[in-house]
């Protein structure tokens, strides 16, 4: 007994050790920036709250480079539920990163809206939420951070207050709070049967659960997670808000909320190792890739073409995902691939808004029209491809390796096949490009300097990338 409680002082003391509020600087940052932004903009007149979103902006690069201090500390656990390591240290940045992006698509957008205040400081909530989602190693924590992540989303897709958008936002609320409640009756369970909601705790109590019942577990749980990375079967949401919700919004859902969803996703898988994960998930990501690639191919809307491109390319991430303790490539993959990933979609969307056109056609001499716009969408389609020298194809590479690392050759060869097959529909719209101008206005300019950075990045991480690996 004197042994137990020394243990557990000791256990305690290390704990209060690292509660310290700096750990979580970053999420600081951004939950400070969404507060002053909301009080700035009770006392702002209308075709002023553009300083609104400088403030949010500004809380960004200000969490950026808090995350950029502490990835060069040791790994820590926070307040006892909080890990501090690599997974942590890229979910915020690529978080951070996608959400400035984001905003300064947004801020056109809502240019001088009665809530252009309430605009930006939604999409830092859930952006936080985002953060915590992938940092987080206790289940209650992640289901607060599920909630948070998702409750400002669905305000956010329905924020145009039109027919579509209304749609979108009751259709991704009704489907994020089904699958929310079932994964809350998966934590449930789960801490029945694990005695604790510690990743540490469950680890030990799954090892004598009835295997039943763990599985119904960790069913139930995927189902939220899943929700958040747009995978099968919590999929059905992202062509209708993609489509419906304003431009800069649909690159926010498809984007940020999947970051945080599949690290929390790798990190339960890793931290957890519940029997059965690899071929549940290895199963659900051969489903989901072939799913969103087929779906895609008879698109002639480029919003749902892009929002089934997301869903193929979470089943991808989860391929990895699977692989957690399996291989050791599988962290590199899925924490290169998900920030790569993000960057380049965002930046096909911000093309999207630049030109302000859904239809293919409407595309057709951009290349002539636009050369930036042309390039950067080229760019940014044949990333999503996985073509080099793009960041993209550092991560499928990566992905790969995992894969057969892990034994999942069969798993590796699908995926490899859906990346071939993808090619056909990128190029339904990257031929129109080269056809002659038809006299369309040139595209907006902000959200093109977006594309254009998105872009740039997405080539600067493969070259680099590539030329590490090569050596």
């Amino acid at each position: 007994m004197a042994m137990t409680m020394t243990v557990a002082m000791g256990m305690t003391a290390a704990m209060g050790m690292n509660e310290n509020p700096a750990d979580l600087a970053p999420e600081l940052c951004v939950l400070l920036a969404a507060v002053l932004g909301l009080v700035n903009g009770l006392f702002l007149p209308r075709t002023k709250q553009l300083r609104v979103a400088v403030v949010c902006a500004a809380g960004l690069v200000f969490g950026l480079a808090a995350a950029g201090v502490a990835a060069s500390r040791p790994d820590l656990m926070a307040f006892g539920s909080f890990a501090v390591d690599p997974v942590t240290h890229v979910t915020r940045i690529a978080v951070l990163g996608s959400t400035l992006l984001v905003v300064a698509l947004a801020a056109g957008e809502v240019r001088d809206h009665p809530r252009e205040s309430e605009h930006y400081a939604l999409i830092l909530l859930s952006a936080l939420g985002a953060m915590v989602l992938g940092a987080t190693s206790d289940l209650l924590v992640l289901v607060g951070a599920y909630l948070l992540a998702s409750i400002p989303a669905y305000a956010l897709a329905g924020f145009g207050k039109d027919a579509p958008g209304t749609e979108a936002a009751l259709k991704y609320y009704l489907m994020g709070a089904f699958l929310g409640v079932v994964m809350l009756a998966g934590v449930t369970l789960l801490y029945g049967v694990g005695r604790g909601t510690a990743y540490g705790t469950l680890r030990a109590g799954l090892a004598d659960a009835p295997a039943a019942a763990m599985a119904v577990g960790v069913v139930a749980l995927l189902a939220g997670l899943l929700f958040k990375a747009g995978a099968v079967p919590g999929h059905f949401w992202v062509p209708d808000v993609t489509e419906g919700a304003p431009p800069a919004i649909a690159a926010y859902v498809t984007t940020v909320p999947k970051i945080g969803a599949f690290a929390a996703l790798f990190r339960f898988g890793v931290e957890t190792a519940p029997g059965g994960w690899a071929p549940l998930v290895s199963v659900v990501a051969a489903a989901t890739m072939t799913l969103g690639n087929l779906a895609a191919f008879g698109q002639d809307n480029v919003r749902r073409l892009l929002a089934y491109s997301t869903v193929s390319q979470a089943g991808y991430l989860l391929v990895p995902v699977a692989m957690a303790g399996r291989a050791g490539l599988a962290r590199p993959a899925v924490l290169f691939y998900v920030a790569a990933y993000a960057v380049t979609n965002v930046g096909a969307f911000a093309v999207v808004l630049a030109c302000g056109r859904d239809d293919l056609a409407g595309y057709t001499g951009l290349l002539r029209r636009s050369p930036a716009a042309g390039l950067s969408l080229i760019v940014c389609l044949l990333g999503l491809v996985g073509t080099p020298p793009t960041a993209v194809f550092v991560g499928k590479v990566l992905m790969f390796g995992a894969a057969l690392e892990g034994g999942y050759a069969w798993l590796a060869a699908l995926a490899a096949v859906n990346t071939v097959a993808s090619v056909f529909y990128y190029l339904r719209w990257i031929v129109p490009l080269f056809g002659r101008p038809d006299g369309r206005p040139p595209p907006s300019r902000a959200p093109l300097a977006v594309a254009v950075a998105a872009a740039a990045v997405s080539l600067a991480l493969g070259v680099g990338s590539g030329i590490a690996l090569a050596a």
